[in-house]
């Protein structure tokens, strides 16, 4: 695991860092200098722009993963890369045109609750090509064993930028229209950067011919850009439906919501980076030794980490919504929920990438398309019945039911499971530090509370986890810094 901690944990502060920029962004910036129905506006076209982008891609970047590692020789690799670059455009191209023939009945009926989707519709599907771009283009870097710089544009870059642009509204410089505008041709200009860093590392010689083993990449990516398609309507889907039965307020309230909930998910995705390469590799390279480490190291890891931040975020939550206008305090069930389904997810390390770049693929293709429907279906009934606590709880079911189906699967056919001997004291730590801090403030300003509550409790939990000997890993980087 010594790639995977010296990468995760670079990664993991990028991520960080772009979570404290993206917060003082999301909770403070977007309150204040954007109206509700605009905050709204911009989370709703950027949702439905991540729910359309892996169909955009045609699940290439998934494809670039699992099949890099397979070829030995350059010119394999460079007909494998070119046509990589070329299958999105077999998706995006028609999808263009399609749109453009039938962009006023498109907009009308997305707007029919909230006329001010109809004039931003085309932004949907500018986002959505310029994030699969960048998707590939990372893809290409992390099979080089590079994630860093490109964690850095993905998650820094768009939130700085969100951030001055919001500076910049405040001061009247621009207005919410040009906001959006220039927030679009951001993520070409990100994608741009990705580019030029993936050919750096590694520049292929274009050609228009296909790898000898085309036909499987071909097939794996109709496989999972189905069942990548399906992960982001998990991902997005409450977003975009809000909206859709309710006013585009309350996808802000939502949004922010769930914004905090995902701080949980930051050293997961921080590790998967580097995780799903190493996976795929050592399932190609048929290393069962490597795989069951790395699920069970990943599965401990992760939950431990990420137990931290679940209690930081749900005992501060009340102190914290203090902070923020009253009508996003809606808002505070959303961040409770979402928060467990998170947890839960962490738990499954990286079960996901076993799956995936396995010969048992194709099971995503069902696995997804069942949750989606599960999720929209849930959406439909729960938000007219709870409004947007409703879609949390839709979401939390989904993720509950289904990452337990994924867990047996991957028991099924590997015949391993991610639990060790150490998962019950960390699951004992985390639900019981829960009850002891959740009903106990202090008296002062919300601000204070949060920072002394948090330094108590991050002090507990980490000599308790290191006492009880949880991770051999996060103890060895915790005794370079300090000593119980």
């Amino acid at each position: 695991m010594g790639i995977v901690l010296k990468q995760s944990f670079r990664n993991t502060v990028i991520i960080y860092v772009a979570f404290a920029i993206g917060g003082i962004n999301a909770l403070f910036l977007y309150t204040r200098f954007l109206t509700d129905e605009y905050y709204g506006l911009v989370t709703y076209l950027l949702s439905t722009a991540n729910i359309l982008m892996p169909l955009t891609a045609f699940g290439v970047q998934y494809s670039i993963i699992k099949f890099y590692s397979s070829y030995t020789t350059k010119i394999e690799k460079d007909k494998f890369l070119s046509s990589s670059l070329l299958l999105p455009l077999c998706i995006a191209i028609p999808v263009a045109i399609i749109g453009n023939i039938f962009y006023e009945q498109i907009s009308s009926y997305l707007s029919i609750e909230n006329p001010i989707i109809k004039n931003y519709t085309f932004v949907i599907f500018l986002v959505a090509v310029a994030t699969a771009y960048f998707e590939i283009f990372y893809a290409w870097a992390r099979v080089q064993m590079q994630s860093v710089f490109g964690n850095v544009i993905k998650e820094l870059f768009t939130r700085v930028l969100v951030m001055l642009l919001l500076v910049l509204v405040s001061l009247k410089i621009i207005n919410a229209q040009q906001f959006i505008y220039i927030l679009t041709a951001a993520y070409f200009v990100r994608m741009i950067i990705m580019m030029l860093y993936a050919l750096k590392l590694y520049s292929p010689k274009f050609t228009f011919e296909f790898p000898f083993n085309f036909s499987e990449v071909l097939k794996y990516s109709l496989y999972i850009i189905l069942a990548g398609s399906a992960g982001a309507i998990l991902l997005d889907i409450d977003k975009f439906m809000i909206p859709q039965k309710k006013a585009i307020e309350l996808a802000a309230f939502y949004g922010v919501g769930v914004y905090i909930a995902s701080v949980i998910e930051a050293p997961g995705r921080a590790m998967s980076h580097i995780l799903q390469p190493l996976t795929a590799r050592a399932i190609n390279e048929n290393n069962s030794e490597e795989v069951v480490s790395l699920y069970k190291r990943s599965s401990i890891n992760l939950l431990l980490i990420c137990g931290l931040i679940f209690l930081l975020i749900n005992v501060n939550l009340q102190q914290l919504y203090l902070l923020l206008p009253t009508d996003y305090s809606q808002g505070v069930m959303v961040v409770l929920m979402i928060s467990f389904a998170k947890l839960f997810t962490m738990f499954l390390g990286n079960n996901g990438a076993i799956i995936s770049n396995s010969k048992y693929y194709k099971i995503l293709l069902p696995y997804g398309i069942a949750m989606a429907l599960s999720v929209y279906f849930l959406n439909d009934w729960l938000i007219d019945a709870y409004g947007m606590n409703g879609a949390a709880i839709s979401t939390l079911l989904v993720v509950f039911i289904f990452n337990c189906i994924k867990l047996w699967y991957v028991k099924k056919k590997f015949g391993i499971l991610p639990t060790t001997g150490k998962t019950i004291s960390s699951l004992v730590l985390i639900l019981v530090l829960f009850g002891v801090f959740y009903f106990w403030n202090f008296s002062f300003h919300p601000i204070i509370n949060i920072i002394l509550k948090s330094a108590f409790l991050t002090f507990l939990y980490l000599f308790l986890a290191v006492k009880m000997n949880i991770s051999k890993d996060i103890n060895d980087l915790i005794y370079k810094f300090v000593k119980f």
